[in-house]
């Protein structure tokens, strides 16, 4: 049984879910498989008359979605792909059109891949309707449609009724958008009910990794967490602390601890509604004996902006009119020694702006001590993933860098995963 422990395998060790090697062990030529991905990439926001939404800035999740594709393809699947790009209202939104993932997704295949107006409608049925053996559609958002993420089970099982009947009698659905399988939505959990189902590689491979950092995790196991608010990632860190042995906290989140524990922060990121809470969390991890690390330094700027003036101070002194944008060189070397002796490292979330270049040094820092560690090292996507590339940093420096960092969170929180066990058998 798969479960929140990330384990994506029975008591006899093998997969406990049909698999996309199952799959094309059957035949998959002349069908039709629906196959959920993640394409939720970042776009410039620069519109073009053919991108209303700009150019891909991180192609990163397309190019983990190929493997897949292509397999599938290359076994003369008629492919039908769907996916969701931002948060638009249940409405299409050309700023949120896919044809930039479409475009760069033909690009990657070396073949055309044929894009639909809508998500299940009369453009939808006519893309699909012409594919033939070993080629690629791509339904336009899913999230265009209001009933993709209804609440009202009936509104999304109507959803995934005309999904299902997109690919027909002999159809199959194959699951590889890890980002979203912790999502109960139509094209994620639904459809799945209603079409043979199997689990893409993609999806295999990271709870693959997730069963490493959940079971029998070899130690010293040190987490990294950053980002903006610590409300983001309260029920992690309370899982984290049964769990690790260290706890190295950065980003925006590490001031309502630096807070907690009484010190000024100034105009720095502030959760004030949040400070008991951290507090249980310090005294927590004293209680269990987890080392937890803040910040010693950081640097603290007027204003917020690529070009703001800054100085470094402790990090129990941020002057009254500054704000944090960074942990600061002191914190850097302390973070890195923190990680030196790690066997298994998770990172999820920046130390710092990392946008902006003068603020992005901490988050360097804590990656190339990554890449020069001989631990098992885990960047937990979204930001993290994104400050790797935009960094420059080699990705195979890593041992695993995720395409869902929400749905990394909550295997490590401890939640139900809809989307996964909704492919048990």
């Amino acid at each position: 049984m798969v479960t929140n422990t990330g384990s994506a395998t029975g008591e006899d060790g093998r997969p406990a879910v049909a698999t996309l090697d199952d799959l094309l062990t059957t035949g998959v030529a002349g069908r039709r498989v629906l196959v959920r991905a993640d394409l939720n990439v970042p776009l410039d926001g620069t519109p073009t008359p053919d991108l209303p939404g700009g150019r891909i800035t991180d192609d990163g999740r397309v190019r983990a979605s190929l493997p897949t594709i292509r397999a599938l393809a290359e076994a003369g699947a008629r492919v039908v792909v769907a996916a969701h790009l931002g948060r638009p209202k249940g409405t299409p939104e050309d700023r949120f059109s896919l044809a930039p993932v479409a475009s760069r997704l033909g690009e990657l295949l070396g073949a055309p891949v044929a894009l639909a107006d809508d998500v299940t409608g009369p453009s939808a049925r006519e893309t699909v309707a012409g594919l033939a053996d070993g080629q690629v559609a791509l339904l336009q958002n899913v999230r265009f449609d209001s009933r993709e993420t209804s609440k009202d089970e009936a509104e999304r099982g109507a959803l995934a009724e005309e999904l299902a009947e997109l690919v027909g009698e002999d159809g199959a659905f194959v699951s590889d958008g890890f980002g979203v399988v912790h999502r109960k939505q139509a094209s994620v959990y639904d459809v799945a009910r209603l079409l043979p189902h199997y689990a893409g590689g993609l999806v295999l491979s990271e709870l693959s990794v997730l069963r490493r950092l959940t079971t029998d995790t070899a130690r010293p196991y040190v987490v990294v967490l950053g980002g903006a608010k610590v409300s983001d990632k309260l029920g992690v860190i309370a899982n984290l602390l049964t769990r690790v042995d260290r706890l190295l906290i950065g980003g925006g989140m590490a001031y309502t601890f630096l807070k907690a524990k009484g010190y000024e922060v100034g105009q720095s990121l502030l959760q004030e509604d949040q400070l008991d809470r951290v507090r249980g969390f310090l005294a927590e991890a004293e209680e269990r004996g987890v080392e937890l690390v803040l910040p010693v330094d950081v640097l603290a700027a007027k204003e917020f902006g690529a070009d703001a003036e800054y100085q470094v101070v402790d990090a129990d002194a941020i002057p009254a009119d500054r704000q944090g944008l960074d942990i600061g060189p002191r914190t850097r070397e302390l973070f890195a020694a923190k990680l030196a002796d790690a066997a298994t490292v998770f990172w999820n979330g920046p130390t710092g702006v990392f946008e902006f270049e003068a603020f992005s040094g901490g988050t360097r820092a804590v990656a190339e001590a990554l890449v020069g560690s001989s631990a098992f090292t885990v960047v937990g996507g979204g930001d993290s993933a994104a400050a790797v590339r935009a960094l420059g940093l080699p990705e195979d420096g890593f041992s695993h860098i995720s395409t869902g960092g929400g749905a990394s969170l909550e295997f490590l929180e401890g939640k139900a995963i809809p989307g996964v066990e909704v492919l048990e058998d």
